[in-house]
């Protein structure tokens, strides 16, 4: 099942919630996680679809690395909201594992547990030797791989390595992508598919035309669902979200320096922080396509333009920002949108 019982829509589909728990200076993992519970609790009230927690390392701003634990309590603090990765980043685990642990969850909270599957590591070089990734791996195993996780699903007495918990259970699994290579993959094992065009945009576009077009009907999925990211920072007036905005410019910029830190506050004038080169690059990742900050009727315009140009099935919301109460403030602003 995709779509919860007591979703509500915006313009006929359903929104969902994509969550890095993000560290702000000053604060700490604690403060970070309890600001999750606080989100996913009003989330689910106001009828989001999922949230989801992506798999980071080595970065001191992020606090989700240990997903599927993330997972675990957040899911405990709610009832019907369905809760999952966006992704787990296979080549960091042996399937088996990932089978056991989303089994588990799933057992725990039958029929809310999502498996999204990303297939970079989520860090750099150095982390993904500390990770024990097979040195001898390339991005060829990533299919194998998911077809092996499958398997430990599917589960059959023929097997000579069998997962339990896992085996027989019906999670969805869905892949992630910023680029072509996982659309295509999702198409041809009909499952559901989710670009992350809140920070690669210009893939967006031939990666859904390449999911559509080669897509093929499954057990789990009988037509397509895609599901692009999208930036959403929502605030009374323009000048005060794009003020916030900044924040997330920062973070950006920080990638670009490889400056590890926490999530930044927001500043008067960028301009003053970065190079043209720097800017150039970090515009150009925030598409405004794909990057909405405004007021709620700026956003509602912008989220009705991008449900018109990919034909989603489903948006997933990404919103940074330094100060939690602005960022729940903005998902409170986007669940008014909603039916």
């Amino acid at each position: 099942m995709l779509i919860r019982e007591n979703a509500k829509k915006f313009d006929g589909i359903p929104l969902s919630i994509l969550d890095l728990v993000q560290i702000s200076e000053g604060h700490d993992t604690g403060d970070a996680i309890g600001n999750s519970v606080k989100l996913i609790k009003s989330a689910e009230q106001w009828g989001f679809n999922r949230y989801w927690l992506a798999e980071h390392h080595n970065m001191p701003g992020v606090a989700s690395s240990a997903t599927a634990v993330l997972i675990g309590k957040l899911a405990g603090e709610t009832k019907e909201i369905r809760v999952g990765s966006g992704g787990v980043m296979l080549p960091n685990h042996a399937p088996l594992i990932v089978a056991e642990q989303f089994g588990t969850l799933d057992a725990m909270y039958p029929g809310r547990i999502d498996l999204g599957l990303g297939r970079a590591p989520g860090t750099d070089q150095p982390t993904m030797w500390a990770l024990r990734r097979n040195r001898n791996g390339s991005a060829d195993d990533f299919p194998r791989e998911v077809t092996e996780l499958q398997a430990y699903f599917k589960g059959g007495e023929d097997m000579r390595v069998r997962a339990f918990p896992g085996e027989g259970q019906d999670i969805p699994i869905w892949l992630l992508g910023s680029s072509g290579f996982s659309a295509h993959l999702s198409a041809r094992k009909g499952m559901p598919f989710s670009f992350a065009s809140h920070f690669a945009p210009g893939y967006l576009l031939p990666a859904l035309e390449s999911y559509r077009s080669s897509f093929e009907p499954s057990e789990q999925l009988k037509e397509p669902h895609a599901m692009p990211g999208v930036n959403v920072l929502i605030a009374d007036t323009q000048e005060e979200a794009e003020f916030l905005g900044t924040t997330h410019m920062r973070q950006f910029l920080s990638i670009i320096r490889d400056e590890r830190g926490k999530v930044k506050p927001p500043v008067e004038n960028m301009d003053e922080l970065w190079t043209p080169t720097e800017k150039q690059y970090v515009m150009q990742t925030l598409d405004p396509r794909t990057t909405l900050i405004g007021t709620p009727d700026q956003v509602r315009a912008g989220l009705r333009s991008l449900i018109d140009l990919t034909q989603a099935q489903e948006l997933i919301v990404n919103t940074v920002a330094f100060d939690f109460k602005d960022r729940l403030r903005s998902f409170e602003y986007l669940a008014e949108m909603m039916d």
